[in-house]
């Protein structure tokens, strides 16, 4: 008797597709929709491990565009602290999709976020990116200035971009409610002051995050109807949630819900892919060896794995291997990438 099973290929089995696989190598796990070389002009944004990939580009050469960091010989650790080469912008970690579309609406003047400047300890800091200038500016006026230029960076980056790649990293927020803004941290975190009466909390379910989808890609098309998305999900699990379960249940909803979004979105448009690091990442078959020991951070054996694959798919005849990346710079030894999430860590007890 036949069976529909009986014609598939061995990755449609978990048998040959996963447990006879090479955890460091999944056979065919990635077939691209569209072809991307190192001449493609690649904009990066996303959560924590959307640096992961935007530095494994640069450092194989390939066109990654970055239109604010200064040049000249600063170590990389320098210009990270203050939040450069680590996207195509300056514009920190964009943990959301409801707050990368708020971004680009405000690039292009059709929002201006509220309550734009936080402050702490007389400093001044810059609420949708408080982590770039870690000592805080000493007036509101030069944040708002210094974010006049940043967007500018942002429109200029837009421009160049063949491919959006970004990371879908969280679905929790801490937004304003008078005027739905929301913000990359919760105030008080690392600037400003936690108002329940101003802030609250929304954590962001599928249908709200397909929608958010179709609004960035509407904006990239106007922008250049050739430009193409490619989706990742973070593979980070959440520091801590604010929804009011236990952590553990948090990240898994919210990892489930952004994995759902991605894909659903992917598969209904044509210029929109899906790179599946998070399946590399998290594979069973590694047996949590891709993370490090706070069980968060990921190891750079797991980043080489995900981006060994991207570089098969997209560059065969070229060395699939990705380049060795920088040591960790956090000072705890736990990550080697800037998370303001984590700091959510020092707040704890």
């Amino acid at each position: 008797m036949a069976s529909p099973y009986d014609t598939l290929e061995d990755r449609a089995f978990w048998r040959t597709g996963v447990v006879a696989c090479d955890p460091h190598a999944v056979a065919d796990l990635y077939r691209p929709k569209f072809p991307i070389t190192k001449d493609t002009g690649i904009m990066t944004a996303g959560s924590c491990f959307a640096q992961h990939v935007h530095r494994t580009l640069k450092d194989r050469n390939w066109s990654v565009i970055d239109t604010e960091s200064p040049t000249g010989m600063f170590s990389r650790a320098a210009l990270n602290r203050f939040g450069y080469a680590m996207y195509s912008a300056r514009y920190g970690n964009i943990y959301t999709v409801r707050q990368l579309l708020q971004l680009l609406r405000e690039a292009y003047g059709d929002v201006t976020p509220a309550n734009p400047v936080w402050t702490r300890d007389g400093r001044f800091f810059d609420a949708q990116r408080p982590n770039v200038e870690p000592d805080g500016l000493d007036s509101a006026e030069l944040v708002l200035e210094a974010r006049s230029s940043h967007l500018k960076a942002i429109c200029a980056a837009l421009t160049k971009a063949d491919v959006f790649v970004f990371t879908l990293g969280l679905t929790e927020v801490w937004m304003h409610r008078d005027s739905g803004t929301v913000y990359p941290t919760a105030p008080g975190t690392i600037a400003g002051d936690f108002d329940a009466s101003i802030y609250t909390f929304h954590n962001f379910t599928t249908s709200e995050i397909l929608a958010d989808l179709a609004a960035v890609r509407e904006i990239l098309q106007v922008i250049n109807p050739q430009m193409k998305m490619l989706l990742t999900v973070s593979p980070v699990p959440l520091t801590a949630t604010a929804a009011g379960g236990h952590v553990l249940a948090a990240s898994t909803y919210s990892k489930a819900v952004l994995r759902a979004a991605a894909g659903e979105f992917s598969a209904t448009h044509e210029d929109v892919d899906y790179f599946p690091s998070f399946e590399v990442i998290t594979n069973p078959a590694a047996r949590s060896s891709f993370f490090k020991d706070n069980l968060r951070s990921i190891e750079e054996v797991g980043v080489a794995s995900a981006m060994r694959m991207f570089f098969a798919a997209h560059d065969p005849d070229g060395d699939t291997d990705a380049p060795p990346s920088a040591p960790p710079r956090d000072d705890d030894g736990d990550d080697d990438v800037i998370c303001e999430e984590a700091l959510i860590r020092a707040r704890v007890p």
